[in-house]
């Protein structure tokens, strides 16, 4: 493994923790590594500015969206379920 994959690890697992939203934990046990060490490298990207300094405007704008729909669709599948018991009783 080469200093340049290693650095690519690090920068991906670093885009993991800090565009998903997900914890330093959890991404650390999915890709197997130490939780202090990722902890570090997300630290330091931070102070360095190549990594958002906490919940981005994008991640919470994307997360409210998906709420959003999530209803929406809860709303669309019930809709359905009445046409379909419309239909049936219609066909009687």
């Amino acid at each position: 493994m080469t200093s340049v994959d290693i650095l690519s690890g690090t920068h991906r697992a670093v885009r993991i923790v800090t565009e998903t939203g997900r914890t330093i934990a959890e991404v650390a046990e999915d890709l197997g590594i130490n939780e202090t060490i990722l902890a570090s490298w997300v630290s330091r990207a931070r102070r360095a500015g190549t990594a958002p300094a906490g919940g981005s405007d994008e991640l919470e704008r994307l997360r409210r969206e998906v709420a959003q729909l999530k209803r929406e669709n809860k709303e669309l599948v019930m809709e359905r379920d009445v046409l379909k018991r419309c239909m049936v009783l219609w066909m009687k």
